[in-house]
């Protein structure tokens, strides 16, 4: 916890990032849908109007540095508060103090850094204090709110959604980095061709990263007799040898993937399919996650069109579980590819979804006599499976028992249809059904 009145610049030997970090609206870099002029937010912060609010948005696109910059801007105590650190007892202290600055008619605002980090108590520790204007609350998190902020937190903050940074807003950045004092002004560095748009790709949206890049090339960049710095190719190459993927396992962009695999399958797109794998893959999740996920597509989506799409997805598990990573990426688009290609149809999951509903409102309906089973003789007594029809006991192995209850009697779940080999399966059932009908 720093309570704080005024926001530096980083001192000197800080890392580059530290020593950019912006001081004002104008050195921001991105985020022009929030900060342009007349937007909103702007115009908030501006205005000195800012309200209680919820920073969301990936890593390195200035969440602490937007709340900075407004602690310069308003006239209001500042609090730095992380969630990693501090606890219900810190929580408390930092109230006490914002009620004795609301008393002399002063007003506090409380960053937050990481607010999905605080379980339910800790968050409702602020709530009455948000309630009643005692403090200004601004939360930065790169998970969604809607899932990590109390819903009567979350009701009383506005949230403003911070986007990856454009690689065209990481070169203006880049190209400040290099001409400002702060920086690297004060020295001779000659790059690459194309160097600095090479770190803005590198970086994928990621100011942090793109500073951090620019700061290891030129530290490992050739040094001549008079101080001047190359910054050649394979410099260059060495720093961006690996592109740091976005990606939490436990986090939002972890489901945003899986729903881009899986509805690149869904559309039987192939490529967007695969690249959606590799993505995953290459930023470390585990290959049985993603192969477990393809076994329920294959019936989902895919279910009777090709029976086959769940030994190829069951397949593809056991690989994964057998080999595992890197050799078993290509078992994965194996079936990543079959499943895109496959002939689709939703009748299973539509068929549960029909008969979950009429089993949850009748969960009381009783099993109709004929289907269930009598071991003993009082059981036989009170006609337990009096009226079954054995099947096998038919020439055409049908009977025309009723197997639903009476309430529910007629009642069709599943719809096959004409996709792929579920054509043949609509066929058997029509065929079936006129049998039992007398057709």
């Amino acid at each position: 916890m720093e309570q704080q009145t005024l926001l530096g610049g980083g001192e000197a030997g800080a890392p580059l990032a530290a020593r950019l970090r912006p001081q004002s609206l104008e050195e921001f870099a991105g985020q022009r849908h929030l900060l342009g002029e007349g937007k909103v937010l702007r115009r908030l912060i501006e205005e000195d109007r800012v309200s209680s609010m919820i920073f969301w948005g990936p890593p390195g696109v200035g969440k602490t540095t937007l709340a900075r910059i407004i602690a310069r801007r308003t006239r209001a105590s500042f609090i730095d508060f992380s969630a990693v650190t501090s606890g219900i007892k810190e929580i408390r202290a930092v109230m006490q103090q914002a009620e004795e600055n609301r008393r002399f008619g002063e007003k506090t605002i409380v960053f937050v850094d990481e607010i999905h980090r605080f379980n339910k108590a800790q968050q409702d520790a602020f709530l009455p204090f948000v309630e009643k204007g005692s403090i200004i609350l601004i939360g930065a998190t790169t998970e969604n709110p809607s899932f990590e902020v109390n819903a009567a937190l979350l009701s009383r903050c506005k949230v403003f959604v911070l986007q990856s940074l454009a690689p065209e807003d990481l070169l203006w950045l880049l190209n400040r980095a290099v001409e400002d004092p702060r920086g690297f002004g004060g020295q001779k560095i000659d790059f690459a061709p194309g160097a600095l748009e090479r770190i803005a790709r590198f970086a994928n949206g990621d100011a942090r990263t793109a500073l951090s890049t620019l700061e290891m090339a030129v530290l490992n960049g050739e040094t001549d007799a008079q101080g001047a710095v190359s910054v050649t190719d394979e410099v260059l190459e060495q720093c961006t040898s690996r592109k740091s993927l976005l990606y939490d396992k436990t986090g939002e962009e972890h489901y945003n993937l899986i729903s881009a695999l899986h509805k690149s399958m869904r559309n039987s797109d192939p490529d967007a399919a695969v690249y959606w794998l590799a993505r995953m893959l290459e930023a470390g999740e585990d290959p049985l996650y993603v192969a477990r996920r393809l076994t329920r597509f294959a019936s989902e989506d895919v279910g009777l069109a090709d029976a086959r799409a769940l030994e190829v997805a069951v397949a593809a598990y056991q690989a994964c579980h057998w080999i595992g990573m890197p050799e078993c990426t290509v078992h994965l688009t194996e079936a990543v590819v079959y499943l895109s290609l496959a002939p689709k149809s939703n009748a299973l999951y539509v068929a549960y979804e029909r008969a979950k509903k009429d089993a949850l409102a009748q969960l009381a309906e009783p099993v109709p006599l004929a289907l269930r089973n009598a071991p003993t003789k009082l059981m036989q007594e009170l006609d337990y499976g009096k009226g079954y029809e054995y099947a096998h006991d038919a020439p055409e192995k049908l009977t025309r028992m009723q197997c639903l209850p009476d309430s529910l009697a007629g009642r069709d779940y599943y719809r096959p249809t004409e996709q792929g080999q579920e054509a043949k399966w609509k066929a058997r059932l029509e065929q079936v059904k006129a049998w039992k009908a007398g057709r």
